[in-house]
């Protein structure tokens, strides 16, 4: 019987991961059937989908109780189907609320169990690695710093690199990213994302664009490009700017936004790491709700000294984070005007942006394909 291998993603990065992972083990495994839950991508690559990656596709804690009853219908009949068909390996990719608690089930009963993409557990209770080690026989990490913190918890953890460092040019073309969102060459250019969650282009976003303004009367010619996630992201953040020209608003397109920027003006996370790794100086902005702050510092729940992952990887304070109080559009301007106008600063950061991402850039999709291949019962080719 040829080799099965079971996947589930639940959001589009996962999909393109999946599909990644897929390519990567079929050029080890030509034989090999795919089966589980994915988007497009998982299906070009050769996976039969039970169920479309958008039935996990949901956000914010109102909607997950709305959709609480199907989801756990859901996880029901996906992991006994799984179990049915007998794989020699399942891959839960991110998706943690739901994967991990299949990977528990699957495992129990003699399934081999990898989960692709850590949680941060390097930020937030880092205890949950052994409760993620009774799921998964093998964590898949995306950075370093990730491993020994498994390896206490006596959970098997591998550093595989960052996909978004593998895709990513080491010297990213600023004139090419202008020209193809038709920028003119040398005028000053500031990226602003306020993220891709409605909750989070009305909390930061008024405070983002009264931050440009103020940047605008210093920096003549100022333009200001906001990419926007889909449809509804569009219509919150055109209501928020209210058409004043300072501001263009696209359609995606935020990688090449930020590559073509002078500087970006972000809320912490992923895109933090994605400026990083455009190699462009950022200001970091971020509010939580003063309640979950005082809980978060209170239980001591926050584990790393910093929240975004420029500094995290640096082990300092490369880019100014501005968090709660601090995050007002004086603090803003006043640290966005000095990437405008200090070019030695500016360059100071671009060996350690390149250094860090050279870490991350390890081809991750083979080295994720290298670990699955370890646990499967043929020898690795």
């Amino acid at each position: 019987m040829s080799l099965r291998i079971a996947l589930c993603a639940g959001e589009t990065s996962g999909d393109q991961l999946g599909a990644e992972l897929i390519t990567a083990l079929r050029q080890r495994f030509p034989e090999a059937e795919f089966s589980g839950i994915g988007g497009n991508n998982m299906r070009a690559a050769g996976m039969a989908c039970w169920w479309d990656a958008g039935e996990l596709a949901v956000m914010g804690l109102v909607e997950v109780l709305k959709h609480l009853p199907r989801l756990l219908r859901l996880r029901k009949a996906f992991r006994q189907r799984v179990l049915a068909w007998q794989p020699d390996v399942f891959i839960g990719i991110d998706a943690p609320d739901f994967n991990l608690g299949v990977e528990r089930w699957l495992k129990q009963r003699g399934v081999r169990t990898v989960h692709d993409v850590s949680p941060s557990i390097w930020a937030w209770r880092q205890g949950r690695a052994a409760k993620i080690g009774a799921s998964a026989d093998r964590v898949l990490c995306l950075f370093p710093m990730e491993p020994p913190i498994y390896a206490a918890h006596r959970v098997d953890a591998r550093f595989i690199g960052h996909p978004l460092a593998d895709a990513i040019a080491l010297t990213p073309d600023r004139t090419a990213a202008r020209a193809a969102l038709g920028e003119d060459a040398t005028a000053p250019l500031l990226a602003l994302l306020p993220g891709s969650r409605l909750v989070e282009i009305h909390g930061m976003l008024p405070d983002f664009a009264e931050a440009a303004r103020r940047l605008a009367r210093d920096i003549p010619g100022l333009r200001v490009l906001v990419p926007a996630a889909n449809e509804k992201c569009r219509a919150a953040i055109e209501q928020v700017l209210a058409d004043n020209p300072l501001f263009r608003v696209l359609d995606g397109q935020a990688q090449q936004i930020m590559i073509a920027s002078d500087a970006v003006l972000l809320a912490s996370g992923t895109a933090a790491l994605e400026a990083m790794l455009c190699k462009r100086p950022m200001v970091i902005g971020h509010r939580i709700s003063p309640l979950t702050y005082r809980i978060v510092r209170w239980f001591g729940l926050l584990k790393s000294e910093f929240v975004s992952l420029p500094n995290v990887l640096a082990g300092q304070a490369l880019v100014p984070e501005l968090l709660q109080d601090a995050c007002t559009p004086e603090h803003l301007h006043a640290a966005l005007l000095r990437w405008f106008r200090d070019a030695v600063a500016v360059a100071a950061l671009q060996p350690r942006f390149l250094e860090i991402h050279q870490s991350l850039r390890l081809n991750a999709s083979q080295r994720a394909a290298d670990a699955v291949a370890e646990l499967l019962p043929l020898p690795c080719p």
